[in-house]
């Protein structure tokens, strides 16, 4: 990938609604050019749509927690991911080395409402679960630019 289609992903990244005439003044590019690359970058499945950052406290889901699964009998079918997507509070389902088999990341109002899920998870996919509740978040959706710490490294040493 370009230098210059890096420099738009990651700005997009941090700002999806950025204006192409913004695109244009932060890259460079005249705006006709930064949209070309835009689409072509959008064609190539690099850009995968736009979404919006969400207060969770805002609309009632102010607790965050990651629940490792494994299945109870680990010669059944790997299908939890399929069992599991009606549920709603599931937010990410991340599949991992490790002891586990999944990593689930949900948001929910309460802990009561945690634990309703929890057993609406194991119910659903026959697993066992490890629950690790978020206290607080300093940060997220923070997106790691390519060959930045390899750049921060070599200036190290220099």
């Amino acid at each position: 990938m370009e230098e210059i289609d890096r420099r738009i992903v990651t700005l997009l990244a941090r700002d999806g609604r950025m204006s192409f005439t913004d695109l244009a003044r932060e890259t460079g590019l005249s705006v006709s050019a930064v949209h070309q690359r835009v689409r072509r970058l959008e064609k190539r499945g690099v850009l995968r749509g736009y979404t919006s950052l969400v207060d969770y406290d805002a609309i009632g889901l102010p607790m965050t927690a990651f629940i490792s699964i494994k299945p109870i009998d680990p010669s059944a079918p790997d299908d939890a991911p399929e069992r599991l997507k009606h549920l709603s509070a599931i937010e990410a389902c991340h599949s991992v080395a490790g002891d586990e088999s999944y990593i689930l990341k949900v948001r929910v109002s309460s802990p009561i409402g945690l634990e309703e899920l929890l057993q609406q998870i194991r119910a659903a996919a026959n697993v066992s679960t490890r629950t690790t509740v978020v206290l607080s978040t300093p940060y997220e959706h923070r997106f790691p630019v390519p060959g930045e710490d390899e750049d921060a490294e070599e200036a190290d040493k220099a």
